[in-house]
């Protein structure tokens, strides 16, 4: 089993499809890396050599930040958008989108599930009459 940037890459899979399992790495930076590498992107994951594996893992390390440190990046820019106060950061602290959407009728995956304010069971209001006694 292949492990690059401390992930277990898939071994049925392409090379250029596996390395897609690691955050960071998408469709065009996988193909990047097996051309700079010089690893055949059609190759499956179980028939890599140490060597290959080893300049896949030299690559990323060297030129890409992947995984880990990525994620501590992008948490690390949102930790500081909330404490300078920004509407961006405001917007992080709220869970609201961050970049403009609109959330009268949508943004449902962010805000979660609707929750309906100010209706009641009929019946159950209290009569005006009954509160001003």
């Amino acid at each position: 089993m292949a492990r690059v940037a401390g992930i277990d890459l898939p071994k049925q899979k392409r090379v250029d499809v596996a390395l897609r399992y690691l955050f960071g790495v998408g469709a065009v930076r996988s193909t990047i890396i097996c051309g700079v590498t010089g690893v055949d992107p059609a190759t499956r994951v179980k028939d890599l050599t140490e060597a290959e594996v080893s300049k896949i893992n030299a690559e990323l390390t060297r030129n890409y930040k992947v995984e880990g440190d990525l994620r501590r990046e992008i948490s690390g820019n949102i930790r500081r958008l909330i404490e300078i106060g920004s509407y961006r950061g405001s917007r992080h602290r709220r869970n609201l989108p961050a970049r403009g959407q609109r959330t009268r009728s949508n943004a449902r995956t962010r805000r979660g599930r609707r929750r309906t304010v100010g209706s009641a069971k009929p019946g159950t209001a209290v009569a005006p009459a009954a509160v001003a006694k």
